[in-house]
């Protein structure tokens, strides 16, 4: 059996890491086997189709290099990969259901199903549903007359058509993650499968589509447990149980306070979504882990372990190494916690790990989107090996390293201020007229001469240290002080002393 496996997304927002999370068990599965990833965009809700987000959710996956083999950017010999290009599949399949007794049409107005609701509910049951207790109450084919259903067909009335779901029948499947589960019938709410607008909700689109595209497996939240019974019968009903794809249902990613949601993200000030995504319709703007300053590497290797290990203390994985450990088998049934904190130790993990080369290309565009002009590379490579250890997210890289390539403009004289006397001042007036003589200009060079001056100066150099620092970095931050020195040049050493003394 080639494996098969998709994800499908709605186009209505950004992406949750939990979606993300989806997205890497489906491919890390396809490719541990040789099979292959399609991305399905389920559309069918169009009152909810947000414009750009199909682009995003793309540009999100290319960002954490998780291409798909098929989907509607990259074809494949199952397509059409957008449900609502796939719309006169889906009557097809409903109407069959019709036909052989397994749904029914419902002509029910808006204002008679709320009625329904009014009438039905009690303190036990608050939200009756369309269940078989009401069905046959309800304006539908199974209470109408042949005459009437046909009637109704023929002026084109608004109807729904739902999947009759059977009153006491136990229903099971074995899912990869929790083993057998098992469902009464009599207790799951009735499905429309069929909208008024001839378009399928997700219950009958997910099932043609997993059937026609050959779906070998099929792994989504465990929020999806309660539609399972629906997806069970409807995979018997049109005659495909033997094609049904193996189910996984992953565990949910928690938050402070339950399910990670954007609220949390907001509350605590760390990115839900992968990328940076704002709401055309809302203007709404949710800050991304890319634009936060995460590497991809570092993050989808923390989403590997939300609900994951490979049975060992290893924490640190590459992709190639997460498809070769990869097995369904060991993701965990319980949810799995998001620490914000640990995943800035992953990206810092990772900055560490990573060859300069490969780092700079990611800080560079960062630091000139920043006003930062970097004219060679070398020279910042060179940086970014001198200050990563400092740096946990790639943004840090704009206070680490700015000051090798441009005069700070704030400075914290505050931080030495109450420490500060005459005596400094005129140590610092004379020491740039030292550097300006000195020949060999090299950090050793630079520290012999600070120090040699502030002996004889009567000035303990610990106390002359921080403000050189600030003059020339513009805080407390930043490698070792001469070294800095020596990098920036002479002239500019003594330009920022000379510029920024007058401030202290």
């Amino acid at each position: 059996m080639s494996v098969r496996v998709r994800f499908a997304p709605s186009p209505t927002g950004g992406l949750h890491l939990g979606g993300v999370r989806t997205v890497l068990y489906n491919y890390l599965f396809a490719r541990h086997h040789g099979g292959t990833f399609v991305l399905r965009i389920e559309d069918t809700d169009q009152s909810r189709f947000v414009p750009g987000a199909e682009e995003y959710i793309f540009d999100c996956l290319s960002w954490c290099g998780l291409e798909p083999d098929e989907s509607p950017r990259h074809g494949g010999a199952y397509g059409p990969y957008r449900q609502s290009e796939r719309k006169e599949l889906y009557r097809k399949y409903a109407e069959t259901l019709v036909t052989r007794g397994y749904a029914y049409y419902a002509f029910d107005t808006p204002a008679e199903l709320e009625q329904m609701r009014e009438t039905n509910r009690t303190a036990e049951n608050p939200s009756p549903q369309y269940d078989h207790t009401v069905r046959k109450k309800m304006r539908n084919s199974l209470s109408l007359t042949d005459s009437e259903v046909k009637d109704l067909l023929e002026q084109n009335t608004p109807h729904v058509i739902r999947i009759k779901m059977p009153e006491h029948e136990i229903v099971s499947f074995n899912d990869m993650i929790r083993g057998t589960i098992q469902y009464e019938t009599g207790l799951v709410d009735v499905k429309v499968l069929l909208k008024a607008d001839g378009m399928p909700t997700y219950h009958l689109a997910v099932v043609v589509d997993d059937y026609l595209m050959k779906i070998t497996h099929a792994f989504r939240g465990e929020e999806w447990l309660p539609s399972a019974p629906v997806h069970l019968l409807l995979w018997k009903y049109l005659g495909w149980e033997s094609d049904m794809p193996q189910w996984a249902h992953l565990p949910l990613i928690l938050g402070p306070s339950g399910k990670l949601s954007k609220r949390d993200g907001a509350k605590h000030g760390f990115p839900v979504y992968a990328m940076n995504w704002t709401d055309p319709r809302t203007s709404e703007h949710t800050e991304g882990f890319k634009e936060k300053g995460f590497l991809p590497e570092a993050f989808v290797n923390l989403l590997a372990l939300l609900g994951w290990n490979n049975g060992t203390e290893q924490e640190l994985f590459s992709l190639e190494q997460l498809v070769n450990a990869f097995d369904m088998e060991r993701v965990h049934k319980g949810g799995a916690r998001f620490d914000y904190e640990k995943a800035k130790w992953f990206n810092h993990e990772w900055m560490k790990k990573l060859q300069i080369s490969d780092l700079r290309l990611y800080i560079e565009p960062i630091l000139t989107a920043n006003g930062i002009v970097v004219k060679d590379a070398a020279y910042l490579e060179h940086i970014i090996e001198l200050v990563r250890e400092r740096c946990t997210l790639l943004t840090d890289f704009v206070q680490q390293a700015s000051y090798f390539f441009q005069a700070p403009q704030q400075w914290d004289v505050e931080a030495v201020k109450p420490k500060w006397i005459e005596e400094k001042k005129v140590f610092f007036e004379t020491f740039t007229e030292q550097l300006n003589a000195l020949a060999n200009w090299n950090m050793e060079a630079i520290e012999e001469l600070f120090k040699n001056h502030a002996a004889a100066s009567n000035i303990k150099p610990g106390e002359l240290q921080l403000p050189l620092r600030i003059m020339l970095v513009g805080g407390k931050y930043g490698p070792a002080v001469f070294q800095i020195a020596e990098l920036i040049g002479k002239e500019e050493t003594i330009d920022r002393i000379s510029k920024s003394l007058p401030l202290f």
